[in-house]
């Protein structure tokens, strides 16, 4: 993965961040007008004015240049302002903080089976498939016509549901229903963006956009059909992944946030406003496959994302967040707030292969999703535009082929730099009849099918290589692709994904990210009939179903299965949630190995995978939970250095930190992760104090199990056995690391890794530990 540089690299970070004033870097000194987002102290508001809008209209703004208000999970407005007013309006003791409207981006049917939920038992029957709860998906829309979004014979709209239906361009009230039961959109911040890019410069392009919830994209049909969607028989995309398509908590009702726009991202103050919206309506559950676009982490009270969460979750609302497509580079991972569940990629037992067959006889094997018009083992020229030594040929850049050396062939690109499917259309354009897309070191041995516009697969960084030595070998290099189809029962899986978000947390890396991983490679899920399945503005085939990868596709397996826990557990905390989803995750793969990272090959740790793969059946009934209250996260950002106006930020409420600070390692999370200095010598030991809350039988003994890291460390539990009673609910235990840093040997990570386990017999209840060492601020 990464080397042992990182633990020093990420403290950079954490003191960067931490130097960051309230009125941010957003002060530049250009005057344009651009969309900020004020936190303001709603308790100051003066009683003269009738409501907040009233009060910011006439003394911050004007009515013309508020986006939107904000007065459910934050307190405050966006507007769009010159820098100078901005800073102005910051001036007002009633005005907390003020940031940036930055863009973001999207993270972009056999697994619901491979997650351990079978049909009539375990989960799905004990939840009735999650008919009472609803999930609010944050993403591109939906295409409501979809099968995967009927109502057919679902009960009526849970009636603690106050949301709408918003109409629009092609989208109606009809298009509702008892499934999907609200949609709205949100483009202020993103058109108030577009203004502010110059003349001539619009807000939504009507030509490839709707404005309304409808999906133009994609991407949010396929996330909201792998939460929630209903079954589907006889899917498949183009003949690949045949099958039933059918969500995580098919029976689930939908509301559906429209916040992100073809080509153009996501604007926070838009997030924002569906979050206070999403929240007022009623959802359950917050799925949001969306992070940062610049591969940092901003400190939590600079993250609308994990501001909104916040208040999301402090009125009981589970908030399953995408960990980011960085991987496999340490500290890629993103969502890193401790109130958010942060979820990776692992890949399931399905693949669609295609082999390579050089003329030498060789085989080399790929993955595609192609389609179209097989070459029926017919033998072609290969050629390697990038042996000319020029980057942009190497890559298939648009006009860097030479159809002179192309026609005819099939062509060898490398990945990276434009999309994948993309380079297929450049070969195709200068006359080539196939591609073999090569992976580079950096993607390694990370494939995801493509539904190639012509005859193409891709291949790992080891076979690329070897395809590449083939061609230097010899004056006449062949080859041709086969075309496999679906194969079920792939083994090792799940493999961690090359492409998901990695540990450690460069914010605070006493808390473990990921929080766990679920599958996001290779989905079958709903899609849009806007665009064609490689969503290209030159693909013009229409298809019901699409097969997608990332942390996106992750994401909703979570939100769903959170869903199917809330229906079944209604009175646990989103923590108690995410707690039976950790202490039950699997660190092994369907060959009782541990869990390869697809990366590398190598077994993986929990700074891939967190607290392991999903597994649903054994979540429903955990036995013990890792819970977590507001005030626990108040003491944990009082902890990290906070002031109480910063803490007030997040939290919308004056708060006050403990006289003692508290430690954030004590915030009572289902992982644990110790630092110690690199300046310290000889044996150091750290304490971390956790308490579990029995909610399996009543009257339960359970006793520890260390699976110990690693030589030089050594964990110690008092006390070894919690007994649990009609009256005792609750037991507090202390963990103590001792790390010999004469002795530590870590690994690559720059970390070792070990578990802590709790057993009655029946239920286990697993936490990942990991040790590490820092560099002092």
């Amino acid at each position: 993965m990464a080397d042992s540089v990182l633990p020093v690299v990420f403290f950079f970070f954490f003191f960067f961040f931490y130097g960051v004033p309230l009125h941010t870097a957003a002060f530049l000194h250009d005057q344009a007008a651009k969309t900020f987002i004020f936190r303001v102290d709603g308790e100051s508001k003066p009683s003269v004015f009738p409501t907040h809008y009233h009060w910011y209209s006439s003394e911050f703004a004007d009515p013309v240049e508020i986006l939107h208000v904000y007065d459910v999970v934050f307190h405050g407005f966006s507007a769009t302002l010159t820098p100078d007013k901005a800073d102005s309006i910051l001036q007002n003791p009633s005005v907390l903080a003020v940031f940036d409207d930055r863009r973001r981006e999207l993270h972009t049917t056999r697994s619901p089976q491979f997650l351990g939920l079978r049909n009539q038992r375990g989960l799905w029957s004990e939840s009735d498939y999650g008919s009472d709860v609803i999930v609010g998906v944050f993403d591109t829309g939906v295409w409501p016509e979809r099968r995967s979004f009927s109502d057919l014979n679902l009960g009526p709209v849970p009636a603690k549901w106050k949301g709408i239906c918003e109409t629009g361009v092609r989208f109606a009230k009809t298009n509702c229903n008892r499934k999907l039961v609200g949609a709205r959109f949100f483009a202020k911040g993103h058109e108030a963006a577009a203004r502010g890019a110059g003349p001539g410069i619009g807000g939504i392009n009507e030509t490839v956009e709707f404005r309304s919830p409808r999906d133009a994209d994609g991407h949010g049909t396929h996330t909201a059909s792998t939460a929630a969607g209903r079954y589907a028989f006889k899917a498949s995309m183009s003949g690949y992944a045949a099958g039933i398509a059918k969500g995580v908590a098919p029976k689930a009702r939908l509301a559906v946030y429209k916040v992100c726009w073809k080509n153009a991202g996501c604007f926070d103050s838009d997030i924002l406003a569906a979050f206070d919206a999403a929240v007022a309506d009623g959802v359950d559950v917050i799925s949001i496959s969306i992070g940062g676009g610049d591969g940092l982490s901003s400190p939590y009270y600079l993250d609308p994302i994990a501001i909104g969460s916040f208040g999301a979750a402090s009125k009981g609302v589970f908030v399953s967040a995408s960990a980011g497509n960085d991987g496999p580079n340490g500290m890629s991972v993103t969502n890193l707030s401790p109130w958010q569940t942060s979820v990776g990629a692992g890949t399931i037992d399905r693949n669609f292969p295609a082999d390579v067959v050089l003329g030498n006889g060789k085989r080399l094997s790929g993955v595609s999703l192609y389609s179209g018009e097989p070459l029926k083992g017919k033998m072609y020229s290969l050629v390697y535009p990038g042996k000319s030594g020029i980057l942009a040929a190497s890559l298939c850049m648009e006009n860097s082929l030479d159809p002179a050396l192309v026609k005819g062939k099939i062509v060898v690109c490398d990945r990276g730099s434009s999309p994948r499917v993309a380079k297929g259309l450049i070969v195709r354009k200068a006359g080539g009849v196939g591609m073999i897309l090569a992976n580079g070191i950096s993607n390694g041995e990370g494939l995801v099918g493509d539904a190639h516009l012509i005859p193409a697969c891709a291949v790992g960084a080891d076979e690329g290589d070897a395809l590449k030595s083939y061609i230097s070998s010899t004056s006449k290099p062949t080859a041709t692709i086969n075309f496999k189809g679906t194969v079920i029962g792939i083994k090792p899986a799940p493999v961690v994904a090359s492409f998901s978000g990695r540990g450690p947390n460069g914010l605070n890396p006493e808390i473990l990210k990921p929080d766990l991983i679920a599958p996001g490679v290779n989905i079958l899920a709903a899609w849009t009939d806007a665009v064609g399945p490689t969503g290209l503005d030159s693909d013009t085939r229409k298809t019901e179903f699409n097969i997608l990868s990332g942390t996106s596709m992750a994401c909703p397996h979570v939100s769903g299965a959170a869903a199917l826990l809330k229906s079944a557990h209604p009175d646990w905390s989103p923590a108690a949630i995410r707690s039976a989803m950790m202490t039950t995750a699997s660190i092994t793969d369907n060959r009782l190995q541990p869990m390869i990272d697809e990366a590398t090959g190598k077994p993986s740790t929990p700074y891939d995978y967190g607290a392991g793969n999903l597994n649903l059946d054994l979540a429903m009934d955990p036995g013990l939970v890792y819970d977590i209250t507001p005030a626990d996260y108040v003491n944990f950002l009082c902890s990290i250095g906070y002031s109480p106006k910063i803490i007030q930020v997040i939290t919308r409420f004056p708060e006050t930190c403990p006289a003692k600070k508290p430690l954030p390692e004590n915030l009572n999370y289902p992982s644990i992760s110790a630092l110690f200095p690199v300046t310290s010598v000889g044996i150091s030991t750290k304490s971390f104090i956790r308490t579990l809350t029995n909610v399996g039988p009543a009257n339960s003994v359970y006793r520890v199990r260390i699976e110990s890291p690693a030589k030089g460390v050594k964990v110690a539990v008092k006390p070894a056995k919690l007994v649990f009673s009609e009256k005792t609910k609750k037991q507090s235990f202390v963990v103590t690391i001792s790390a010999d840093t004469r002795n530590i040997e870590m690994g690559e990570s720059g970390a070792v890794f070990g578990s802590l386990l709790w057993s009655d017999g029946k239920h286990v209840v697993r936490s990942p530990i990991a040790i590490t060492q820092i560099e002092p601020l």
